[in-house]
Order: structure tokens, then sequence, then C-alpha cells
């Protein structure tokens, strides 16, 4: 709390919907904020929030007109949270702090969507001038306002100060079955539990975990709505129908808040039809990057994630509305046979396995990728740290996570989820109705893109000997790009001198 009662404890910038969420739950913990935007009207909407919340207690959120008010409100040294678009904003606030009189010792945290590398490179630029720390928040409006998912990484020290706020104002799980602890009602936070944030590690870190766990979430959704698609299409369920088994399925190992919502979504009706909404709602999809970051990323690092990214590719796919309408008069597809009650049960919980097991693959991906990332770079990312703060609070938290954090605490150096026997022993119970999903998907000319693109994950995960063998042969006929032989030692390169048919060849050591 502060030492001077006209003092504020925290500055923050930015008052959108997340920045205006995260102020409040930062009041509603005790902490007394000097806020400022550069639209007036959202400095007076807090206020007048701020003043139907608190009562007839002191005011916890004071307005301010620039950045030199804000600066003069606050307790030395500062502490300035940022929740501004990424990219150039950024930057325009952190050189109007350094001209309102900034200082060395303060600290800047920016919660926004930012690419990690952007961090990086902010540090070496504001170093000397004050300390810029990075905090990615997964959560959304609600998450912000009543517990988010947060990813900090940035100075250590900076963390040491930043630390009691950031936990205060994170989600909260029940240490012993990581279910969320959640309250609404503002005023009231949840103050017990363990809080959804943790050190992630350097600068830009917890920006890139932010970042994977977006392209999880882009192939959480697709997965979800693959198996809408050939419920609706396939066995000639309704939109209701459908909400009613994903309201089944989200009382066992597939209970996540994307499960939830995806039934909540298909049960709505549009006030203006009468109509199912999701039968109003063009079949368009956009994305705001961090998919596609992610699926760049796995590229560079040389990481196989492919179903995140054709959870991109679905996207993309989608946005071709004109052409897709085209093409459907002049390309030939499966006629959807008919199924009865008896056949739809089946195909019903074989599409229930395939989301598990594809899900499974989909972590493993992710989980990866953050160990491919994280040797490149020099850090040590604690993946059951990481799996714990996905618990609540973000927009991928589900059940499933409290069986990641296990298979992590239980070996810290596993190498990919598949491998743990928790997880093995699922994906062999369930492999046949996964493969079944997927072949009858593909009979139908249904697109599972997501789906398959799992399955063959998991089939060149557990493949000893892949075709890559005639790969190299081929690279070295056309390039001379050598290979290596399995009866020699690891590392030795080798050459043939290719030659017309018919002519003998040379082997040459490189």
């Amino acid at each position: 709390m502060t030492r001077d009662s006209q003092r504020c404890d925290i500055g923050f910038i930015g008052l959108g919907v997340m920045g205006k969420n995260l102020t409040l739950n930062l009041a509603d913990h005790g902490y007394r904020i000097a806020c400022f935007d550069l639209d007036q009207s959202k400095v007076d909407a807090i206020q007048e929030q701020d003043a139907k919340e608190r009562g007839d207690a002191p005011p916890r959120v004071v307005g301010c007109r620039s950045y030199t008010e804000l600066l003069g409100k606050l307790e030395a040294p500062h502490l300035i949270i940022l929740s501004v678009p990424a990219g150039e904003p950024v930057d325009h606030v952190c050189n109007h702090l350094i001209d309102a009189g900034i200082g060395a010792d303060d600290i800047v945290v920016d919660t926004g969507n930012s690419l990690w590398t952007d961090s990086v490179e902010r540090e070496q630029r504001y170093k000397g001038k004050f300390i810029f720390f990075s905090t990615a928040v997964s959560g959304g409006e609600v998450g912000a306002r009543f517990g988010a998912s947060l990813m900090p990484s940035g100075d250590p020290y900076a963390w040491t100060r930043i630390e009691p706020v950031l936990h205060a104002i994170a989600a909260k799980v029940d240490p012993k079955t990581g279910k969320p602890l959640e309250s609404f009602e503002p005023g009231k936070p949840v103050t017990e539990g363990e809080p959804c944030a943790t050190y992630i590690g350097p600068v830009g870190a917890g920006h890139y975990v932010k970042m994977v766990h977006n392209g999880i979430e882009y192939a959480d959704m697709q997965l979800i709505c693959e198996a809408y698609h050939v419920m609706r299409s396939g066995l000639g369920m309704t939109p209701v129908e459908v909400a009613r088994i994903f309201r089944q399925w989200d009382k066992g190992v597939l209970n996540s808040y994307l499960m939830g919502i995806s039934a909540e979504v298909l049960e709505k009706v549009d006030d203006e039809t009468g109509q199912p909404l999701v039968d109003v709602i063009m079949d368009k999809a956009g994305q705001k990057g961090t998919g596609l970051w992610t699926a760049v990323s796995a590229l560079q690092v040389g990481s196989p994630a492919q179903t995140i990214a054709q959870a991109v590719f679905a996207r993309s796919i989608s946005s071709l509305k004109d052409e897709r309408v085209r093409a459907k008069a002049m390309l030939p597809g499966m006629e959807t046979p008919k199924v009865d009650d008896k056949q739809r049960d089946k195909a019903i919980q074989a599409l229930h396995d395939a989301l598990y097991c594809s899900k499974i693959c989909v972590y493993a991906q992710g989980f990866q990728l953050m160990e491919l990332a994280s040797q490149e770079h020099g850090w040590e990312l604690d993946f059951a740290e990481i799996a714990k703060i996905w618990r609540a609070g973000c927009i991928i938290r589900a059940v499933f996570l409290q069986s990641i954090t296990q298979a992590y605490e239980q070996n810290d150096e596993l190498a990919n989820l598949l491998l743990d026997p928790f997880f093995a022993s699922q994906i062999q119970e369930f492999q046949g109705n996964w493969r079944r999903a997927v072949a009858d998907a593909t009979l139908m000319g249904i697109p599972c893109s997501a789906m398959s693109s799992a399955l063959n994950y998991y089939d060149s995960y557990r493949c000893d000997v892949l075709p890559a063998s005639l790969l190299q042969g081929q690279r070295d006929y056309f390039g001379a790009h050598t290979f290596e032989r399995v009866d020699k030692p690891e590392g030795r390169k080798f050459h043939i001198e290719w030659s017309q048919p018919g002519q003998p060849q040379v082997a040459i050591k490189r």
C-alpha cells in the first residue's frame, strides 16, 4: 500500500476493454491506481465505474490528463502498466514517459499482444532510461477483470517488485484438483489458491509462451469446429443437438472453456431471423497474427507443429468464400450416406475420442516447440509451471492441463508429452476411434485437416523408419547435399557421384 495517502501505487496507461478491466482488478486487490488514456472519455468512464463499485469507500482510481501528471501521482520508484495495441503505440507511450521524466529505476510493463522479438529489442532500446518488462495476458475481458493467466518475463529484479501485484490479479486454482477458483463479483476477488502467474524467464520469453498458447488455441478451436462439421454435415444433426453432445463432453476429459462456449454459441438463436445464430454468421474466419507467428516460429526452429499450422490454413481457406461457392458447383465430392441411430452414436463416440487424441497431440506440439525455442534462445522454461498457469484464466483453460502439469512434475526432462505413460496409454486406448473418425470424415468428403494432421503427427513420431532416406538420396542426386549412413558413425557425410543409368557410381566421404 502507499506510504502517502495522496499518491498512487501503480500507474496504468491504456483504458480500452483489457486496460479498464485490469485496472479495476488491481483496485479490487487494494491498489490505488493513477490512470491515463489519450481518450479522456475512457478516463472518465473508469472513474464512474470505480465510484459505482466502491460505494462510500475512498476513490481507488485517479484520473490523469497527461503522462507528467501520472508520474507525479506515483510513489517512487514508479511502476507503470501499459495496455495499448502492439507495435508503434507501445513505443509512442515509452517515448512520452521518457519526455515526462521517468527514471532509470522505474518499471514499465507491457501487457499487450506484442511479438516476443519486439520485447527483446525494447529492453535494449530503453536500457538506462527505465526497466522495460513484459507480461503476456490471456483470458479476455472477463479474465482481465476477475483473474487472468499471466506470463511475465524480463529483468529478475523487476520481477521481485512486480510479483505480488501479478499474483494478486491472476486467476486462482485449487492446487490439488487444478480446477479454477472463481468469483465474478466486483470487490470480492479470490485470494486463496495457486495464482496463474509465474516468472517465465528473460524478456520476450513470456510473450513467446503466450504466442504458443494462442497457437494451441487456434488448433483447439479448429478441432472442435471439425467435430461440429462432421456432426452437422455428416450425421445430419441440428446445432442444438450438437450443443447437447458438447455439454456431455464438457463433463469429462474434454472439459474446457472452449468446449463450454462452443455449446453456448450453438444454442444461441438469432433475434432477427429466429434461425440458429451459427447459421447466420458468415463462415469466414480472420486472425490477429499470433497463430501465424507460432507456425512461422515452428518452421524457423524446425519443430513439427503441423496441426497448429493447419488451423491457420483452415482460417485462410475459409476466407475464400466466393471461390468455395463456385467450387462447390464444379468440383464433385462424395455423397453423404444415411446413418441410423446406432451408427450415429458410434460416430459421435469416435469423434469424442478423435478430439481427445488430437488435443493431446496439439499440446505435445506446443510444448515441443517451446522446448526447442528454449534451447535456441538460452531460456530455461519450466513446463510444469507453464501448464499450471494455463489451468485457469486463459482461453485454453481445461481440466486436461492438470494431467499435463503432473506429467512434467514427474519428469522434468520429458522429451515429448506423447512419451508420458499416462498420455501414451490414453492414445493407445482411443486411437482406434480416432482413426475411424478421420477415415469416416474423409470418405464423406468433410474436411478434417486438423484432426488428420494430428494423427499424421502421431504416426510420424512413433515411426522408427521414415522415408526421409529416399528424400536425402534425392537431395544428394540433384544438389550434392550429402547424406549420413546407418552403418557409419553419426555425423560423417557421404556423397554419390550420380551418373546416367547403367554407369558405375562412386561413393565419396565428406
